[in-house]
């Protein structure tokens, strides 16, 4: 108390509004959490009680955490005869002083270390004391510091280490093989200490390493089987056999990382729905794709047991592919694939690739799916059904939703047999089929409209040639007005009662299609969303059989003409160039010898291809043939 004399007062020290001891002095040890809080002392008169005084507050913090030292260092590199600074200090939030207070004026004293934490800390015959927390040090090595305060000595946590190098004329380098910016659980690798301009036969070695795990004092490290306990710094330097007191300084640290996390490669597909003819390109990215890795590209193929996958190499693909790309020919339905990577010996494979799909609109007859209403765009509102049809007698039903998810059946509706009921409350996507054989159907592209206006198109791609309706349906029964019709963004058909009529679908007609409309005259007009609208080239029997029936016989006719011109002229040809052949009943010896020659042609004639029929002439017996003159014989 400033008044009177200390014997004049009763004393007590308070915390926290109540009282903590009847004292003028208290020493708080050891400090513990529970003492944490707002400090103030009283003062009672003893002659005149009720006269009482109070001090000032005094807030104290007793944290649980222990402060840790930071070492840091203008340079890492020591030059060739020079030293460099390296500082120590405690930052003061984690500290229980106030965080206007700095390192020097907490009480704080430093404590240095080289190579290991629990060794000696250094002293002036070690290094340079420049000031409180400073040091000068001209030896390559790795450093580390904390502070300490009290009596008795209260520490600090260790700082991080810094690893000092001194450049030197013989310098040692530390080498990674295989050189990959990181490694992961499982490979397997070689930290090498060399010395520059120096054969390996003349050093003895020695590592240091912040990692779990120290090399021995060999030049190679081998790590057969990384894992995470081999992450960290490593450095070496070489001591000469024949002079052990000479030995280069620490090397340069080179930083190892081992994940414990497998790399999951992403696949992309383009394009993402199939046109005929069009080849599909498959492309693998991975981390750091210039470190050596090979890819292996495969095609999911449905397994209803475990709603997942299995996966069946691609051609080409045994030994995996030095590109990261990899095209594949005659796709014709829909269709999904994975990649993974891999590098090393032994090997070392990535994680598959989540699985892409490359989709197809055509209906094939092992598996197809179709959808109930059958139109592209519904109400959010609206029951849907999905139905799987083909040579399976299981299916289940998938919808890929933006950006990349792929949902069964069962976490969005109700599988039931091969139909996928959905009642309300879904979303816009691809939905397609799969089935226990393998197979996968074409896929259809639904939009759900949250408005109160829809277009209706078709679901399935349309055939060249044929006639198609587009319309616009509102959510109500009642009919639209003033119906616009836009395809990609362009209005094609204006003031309509709601129908867009093709005669004859073309490739031309290909393309993103929404409509506008009222519902009743001077209201707002309301728009769809968008929705392509595919064309397929046209097959034979989609067509009517009209149509069919009339191109055959044109056909055939043109055909029938054609063969019986060609048979004439070849007839008339052949009757020009083909041997006759005459023999009398008279026949002289010269006859004779001429017949003979006859005879000869004409076997060779029968061996041949020069004509298509004969005219041959026999004898005839006097008397039959028309005033006795032979007859010929065909």
């Amino acid at each position: 108390m400033r008044e009177g004399e200390d014997t004049d007062w009763y004393y007590s020290i308070w915390k926290d509004g109540g009282e903590f001891i009847r004292s003028k002095n208290y020493i708080l040890q050891p400090l513990v959490i529970g003492y944490s809080g707002e400090y103030q002392c009283f003062g009672d008169h003893k002659i005149s009680p009720p006269f009482r005084k109070e001090s000032n507050k005094v807030s104290l913090t007793v944290s649980a955490n222990k402060p840790r030292a930071e070492l840091s260092a203008d340079n890492r590199d020591i030059p060739v005869g020079g030293s460099m600074i390296l500082t120590c200090s405690v930052n003061p939030s984690s500290s229980s002083s106030s965080s206007s207070s700095s390192s020097t004026s907490s009480g704080w004293k430093y404590f240095w270390y080289r190579g290991e934490k629990t060794s000696e800390p250094l002293t002036t015959q070690d290094v340079v004391f420049l000031s409180t927390g400073q040091i000068s040090v001209s030896v390559g090595g790795v450093y580390s510091c904390r502070g300490g305060r009290g009596q008795p000595d209260y520490y600090t946590e260790y700082s991080d280490s810094i690893i000092v190098n001194k450049k030197f004329a013989n310098k040692a380098v530390v080498t990674l093989q295989p050189n990959w910016s990181e490694i992961y659980e499982g490979e397997k690798l070689t930290l090498r200490c060399g010395i520059t301009d120096e054969g390996d036969s003349e050093w003895e070695y020695e590592w240091t390493t912040t990692s779990s795990i120290k090399p021995s004092n060999q030049n190679e490290h081998h790590i057969r089987s990384a894992d995470a306990s081999h992450s960290g710094t490593y450095s070496c330097k070489g001591r000469m056999k024949s002079a052990q007191q000479s030995s280069t300084e620490w090397s340069d640290p080179i930083t190892l990382t081992v994940s414990n996390n497998k790399p999951q490669p992403v696949l992309t597909v383009s394009p993402s729905w199939l046109s005929p003819g069009a080849s599909v390109t498959l492309s693998c990215s991975v981390k750091d794709p210039s470190a050596g890795w090979r890819f292996y590209w495969y095609k999911a193929v449905p397994r209803l047991s475990d709603i997942s996958y299995s996966y069946d190499l691609l051609p080409g693909s045994t030994n995996g592919t030095e590109q990261d790309s990899y095209i594949v020919d005659g796709q014709t339905h829909t269709a999904g694939y994975v990649c993974r990577a891999a590098r090393g010996d032994p090997v070392f494979y990535t994680r598959y690739s989540g699985p892409k799909f490359v989709w197809s609109g055509d209906v094939h007859p092992a598996a197809s799916l179709t959808v109930g209403p059958d139109r592209s765009q519904h109400f959010d509102q609206e029951s849907l059904s999905l139905s799987c049809e083909g040579n399976s007698t299981e299916w289940r039903v998938k919808m890929f939703n933006e950006p990349s998810t792929v949902y069964p059946c069962s976490i969005f509706a109700k599988m039931n047999g091969s139909t996928c009921n959905i009642d309300r409350f879904w979303f816009s996507g691809v939905y397609w089929c799969e089935s226990e054989t393998g197979q996968i159907s074409n896929a259809i592209n639904i939009t759900i409209q949250n408005g109160d206006i829809i277009l209706v198109s078709p679901v399935l791609p349309v055939a060249e040639g044929h006639s198609v309706t587009l319309g616009c349906k509102l959510n109500t029964e009642n009919v639209l007005y003033n119906v616009d019709f836009y395809k990609n963004d362009e209005l094609i058909q204006k003031g309509t009662r709601g129908e867009l009529t093709i005669s004859a679908v073309s490739k031309s007609h290909e393309g993103f299609y929404k409509c506008e409309g009222n519902e009743s005259p001077g209201r707002r007009s309301q728009t769809s969303q968008e929705s392509w609208m595919s064309v397929k080239p046209s097959r034979l029997e989609e067509i009517s059989p009209f149509p069919v029936l009339l191109v055959v016989g044109m056909v055939g006719g043109v055909l029938l003409i054609l063969l019986l011109l060609l048979f004439l002229y070849r007839y008339r040809k052949s009757n020009d160039s083909c041997f006759s052949r005459s023999q009398s009943t008279n026949q002289s010896p010269a006859t004779d010898h001429m017949n003979n020659q006859v005879d000869a042609q004409y076997a060779s004639l029968l061996h041949g291809d020069a004509c298509l029929y004969e005219t041959i002439k026999g004898p005839e017996e006097p008397g039959h043939g028309r005033n006795k003159e032979p007859e010929d014989s065909l």
